[in-house]
């Protein structure tokens, strides 16, 4: 069984807008998947459902052997169970989604702060279960909130560290150039150590120049043997670093495959016209 399954996603907008139609593919642990395809293609909404940002009419979604989703999804399913769902799957997205009052360490700490307050909640109600003294379990807390939080820096730092931003922990999205603010944001979503790493065009808000330290960081996560998920309309890249290869048109799996085999031998017209416009613009 491939490590991630999703089966028969069918999503439509409104009354006429289909956009996605029995899309099915799976994908292996430590494999890179990148899906290309035209603007409107259904690329970036497959990744929404994938996250549970946006709810699939139909459809079924496993991950490492847990049926995560099921559509159409029980009503009766809490946010805080969608919430649980989507820690399997860290999401970059292309307008970086920084927030600015918060520096670079706070950024990438913010959401392993916030689960924390869970673990405290759990750890104050098993406190009071042992029926200890009100001073002892108030110390006992303390000390565990002290030590979550020391380890939570300590992992930040090192993830800042990865995408090679220690020397700027204390800046601000503001002070910071568009290739270091999405390497920040791929270090936020490592932060919670998903299972499978997604990229909705991470390079389409940067300028040609900074976009090669981006690619960068990406490629240094593949010999890591991360399980990612890459929308993008870098062709060269995709080649590349990916060990599969879908292409999308009008919400739908028009070819996948090796890289090799799709980029050098194209089956489908659409393909072939895709990947023409695009080296067209490459030679631009």
């Amino acid at each position: 069984m491939a490590f991630l399954e999703v089966n028969n996603f069918n999503k439509t907008f409104g009354d006429k807008v289909v956009a996605l139609k029995d899309v099915n593919f799976s994908l292996e642990k430590g494999k890179v998947l990148s899906i290309i395809g035209h603007s409107g293609s259904g690329k970036t909404t497959l990744l929404r459902c994938i996250n549970f940002l946006t709810e699939v009419d139909s459809g079924k979604m496993t991950l490492d052997g847990e049926t995560l989703l099921k559509a159409p999804m029980d009503k009766s399913i809490s946010e805080a169970e969608i919430r649980e769902k989507r820690l399997n799957f860290g999401l970059v997205f292309q307008s970086f989604n920084l927030f600015p009052q918060y520096n670079v360490l706070d950024n990438v700490t913010l959401a392993p702060n916030m689960l924390l307050l869970d673990d405290i909640k759990e750890y104050k109600k098993s406190l009071k279960a042992q029926k200890l003294p009100l001073l002892e379990r108030k110390s006992l807390v303390k000390e565990f909130i002290k030590e979550k939080k020391a380890k939570i820096e300590k992992e930040g730092l090192e993830i800042i560290e990865k995408v090679g931003l220690l020397d700027k922990i204390k800046s601000y999205p503001c002070e910071l150039s568009g290739g270091q603010c999405q390497r920040v944001a791929i270090a936020r979503a490592l932060a919670l150590n998903p299972k499978v790493l997604c990229f909705d065009e991470p390079t389409s808000a940067l300028d040609p120049e900074l976009t090669g330290e981006v690619l960068k960081v990406i490629k240094s996560l593949k010999q890591k043997d991360r399980t990612m998920i890459i929308v993008t309309h870098e062709m060269s890249f995709a080649k590349n670093v990916s060990d599969e290869v879908i292409f999308m048109a009008d919400g739908e799996i028009v070819e996948s495959g090796k890289p090799k085999d799709l980029f050098n031998n194209p089956q489908s017209e659409q393909l072939k016209a895709f990947l023409s416009s695009a080296n067209n613009k490459d030679e631009l």
